[in-house]
């Protein structure tokens, strides 16, 4: 797949984390900010701020460039 922002792979990326914020980020071999993405989520959505974090990591995901 190619990379960069509005490649195949990191729409698929944002696509995955439009169902589970961090699956984008686990796609794209980054293990730790999909565990951060996936916690923070979890845990804000126990006061109703979890589509903050779960909005990021769908933009953080679909913007991903890899160096």
């Amino acid at each position: 797949m190619s990379t960069g922002q509005g490649s195949a792979g990191n729409v698929l990326a944002a696509i995955c984390s439009l169902f589970i914020p961090g699956l984008g980020q686990l796609v794209q071999g980054r293990v730790f900010k999909a565990l951060i993405m996936f916690v923070l989520a979890a845990v804000l959505w126990i006061i109703w701020l979890g589509w903050i974090i779960h909005l990021w990591s769908i933009i953080d995901a679909a913007m991903f460039r890899r160096d």
